[in-house]
């Protein structure tokens, strides 16, 4: 994975690198702050987060769990009271709701960090010390044909440092 990273101070140059740099088609673009800034997240339109599909999906394994574990119980050591059917499925969901919410919370914080891919075992490539402390890095994976264009197009709305990584 080759490119170009970018070093800026101040936000407003780096947005419009960014525009310049999608503007060129020159091809993916990662953007370090160091703080969550709305104008970079509607520049990037990175989208809705996945992480909600985890959410659902233990949601969903959660109730069928606190469905399907009472009922499986009741087979095998039925409690008739007053002539009712055994498995009946009216008293078991506290139990499915309660499922739900702890497997679903779990599956979200699980989602999280498979999002996130946290832990990280390498460092990400175009990452500075510097995008922790106060300035703002563009990193622009490109091929090398085109990262004199890239270059130049970071220069040109004010990087105080510009470099080629690999």
């Amino acid at each position: 994975m080759e490119g170009i990273v970018g070093v800026f101070r101040e936000l407003d140059s780096t947005v419009g690198a960014i525009e310049a740099v999608k503007k060129l088609k020159a091809g993916n673009i990662r953007v370090y702050s160091p703080a969550p800034r709305h104008e970079l997240e509607h520049l990037l339109h990175s989208g809705p987060s996945v992480v909600r599909r985890y959410t659902l999906i233990g949601g969903l394994l959660g109730a069928t769990f606190g469905y399907w574990i009472p009922i499986w119980i009741s087979d095998y050591w039925p409690l008739v009271v007053g002539g009712k059917v055994v498995p009946s499925w009216v008293p078991y969901t506290i139990i499915s709701f309660e499922l739900m919410v702890l497997i679903g919370s779990l599956a979200t914080v699980l989602g999280l960090f498979i999002v996130s891919r946290i832990p990280r075992i390498t460092m990400t490539v175009g990452y500075d010390e510097r995008f922790s402390d106060a300035n703002f890095g563009v990193w622009v994976e490109c091929p090398p044909d085109r990262q004199s264009d890239v270059s130049d197009a970071l220069k040109r709305h004010g990087a105080v440092e510009v470099r080629g990584e690999r």
